[in-house]
């Protein structure tokens, strides 16, 4: 529950959701429930606005929707495109963009039953009585373990499983001594049962085990990506593995970081889209590299710096070589 780095995305180059995003998210699925088969998503946007302004707790909490700005229409149409993406969804007509502008309107059909998937929980949300946040979502996860072997090896296995589909690098220093000891007898069954059913690839290491999509069809950031984040990504990658090799375990200074994004800005600016290179904007490009890095397992985020984890060696660059072969008389060929 502590994990920010994997924020819900519309779309892979957008923004990860906001904290106002993710409460338009949880009021349009209650509205959808109440919808027939179709829906606009002015009409939703309507149902939303009216579940705001009732409730006193969101008030409490500061959430706010009205629709007065242009953010608010964003972030409607950002929770739409993500609902897209569901397949909760389907567009029959219009386009989100123009009910940004107030131009038109998008009309949705509604899938019930993907609607009904997006929450799976073992016990529902109605039959919980805890009062913070933390103890419910521990009350609506909570799993009973039986009190057998058995029960516990089911349960370990269950849990590795999902961080090896979930996580982009299982790391063995995260686990506790029963799972290591556990991975560690039954590796080979877990990798080869997870491949057989989802063709990834398992890439074992001395630090751990990821699953490789070379199909990118389960991949919701990748590493490398076109365009100007993207690049920026891959280059920082570049940057904080050689800081990895001269200073491992040492955090590198996100001040260090934004000037070698300007510096890069500035290398790269025939290239990159023009707003890159004014200096102004080199933290937040450099905070969205760094997070999309953080996602992706590959860097730590303290408050000291960024920590380069092993798995970033990877995207190491070296310099070009010749083979012998390809030269002559001691020159290197043109």
């Amino acid at each position: 529950m502590t994990d920010t780095t994997r924020g819900a995305r519309a779309r892979s180059n957008d923004p990860p959701f906001s904290r106002r995003r993710y409460v338009l998210l949880c009021l349009a699925l209650a509205a959808l429930e109440a919808e027939e088969r179709q829906t606009a998503l002015g009409r939703l946007a309507e149902r939303i606005v009216g579940s705001v302004a009732a409730d006193e707790q969101l008030a409490a909490a500061g959430v706010r929707f009205t629709l007065e700005t242009r953010d608010e229409r964003r972030d409607l149409v950002a929770v739409a495109r993500l609902l897209l993406a569901l397949q909760v969804l389907r567009r029959v007509d219009g386009d989100e963009a123009a009910y940004v502008t107030g131009a038109g309107d998008a009309l949705y059909a509604v899938d019930r039953t993907a609607l009904a998937a997006v929450l799976a929980t073992r016990r529902p949300p109605t039959t919980i009585d805890a009062d913070h946040l933390d103890d419910q979502v521990a009350a609506i996860s909570e799993e009973p373990v039986p009190d057998t072997p058995d029960g516990r090896n089911r349960a370990i296995r269950q849990r590795l499983t999902r961080r090896l589909l979930d996580d982009a690098v299982l790391a063995y220093d995260e686990l506790d001594e029963a799972e290591l000891a556990y991975l560690t007898s039954q590796r080979a069954r877990i990798l080869g049962a997870i491949s057989e059913a989802t063709g990834l690839i398992p890439e074992v290491r001395a630090g751990g085990i990821a699953l490789l999509d070379d199909r990118g069809e389960l991949t919701d950031l990748r590493v490398p990506e076109e365009g100007t984040d993207g690049h920026l990504a891959l280059l920082l990658a570049d940057h904080l593995a050689e800081a990895l090799r001269e200073r491992p375990g040492r955090p590198v200074p996100v001040a260090h970081l934004e000037e070698h994004t300007i510096a890069l800005a500035s290398r790269h600016a025939a290239h990159w889209r023009k707003d890159a290179s004014d200096p102004a904007n080199a933290p937040t490009l450099t905070a969205d590299a760094v997070g999309r890095l953080a996602a992706l397992d590959l860097v730590v985020v303290t408050d000291d710096g960024v920590v380069p984890r092993p798995p970033i060696a990877r995207y190491a660059l070296d310099e070009p070589t010749v083979p012998p072969s390809l030269q002559l008389f001691g020159q290197d060929t043109p």
